[in-house]
């Protein structure tokens, strides 16, 4: 008995350790082997309208803001980024959000 309440734990610290990641990302993912500039990224963000996946209750839309102006910074598309719209249920699953953004000087 005691073994299989040791399982259930190490089981369920497994699960809640591999899904442990509620931090808001951009969702760009890099293909392997792409050699030009629209086959070497894929996900919903391109250099000027950035997509953010982020969960809601545990990410604050400053957060978003922030890693979305970084991504305009960073590709010289723009100096701030602009919300556009936002989407539930289109990213993974515990990070459920869009939003997307413009990139604007």
């Amino acid at each position: 008995m005691a073994s299989i309440k040791l399982i259930n734990i190490a089981v369920l610290t497994s699960l809640l350790c591999g899904c442990a990641q509620f931090g808001p990302f951009v969702d760009r993912r890099r293909e392997a082997g792409g050699l030009a500039d629209g086959a070497l990224y894929v996900g919903k963000s391109t250099p000027q309208e950035p997509a953010v996946c982020y969960n809601k209750l545990y990410t604050s839309f400053t957060e978003v803001q922030a890693l979305a102006d970084e991504e305009c910074k960073k590709y010289k598309t723009g100096t701030k980024a602009v919300p556009v719209r936002q989407t539930i249920f289109t990213c993974r699953l515990l990070i459920p959000n869009h939003y997307y953004f413009k990139c604007e000087n």
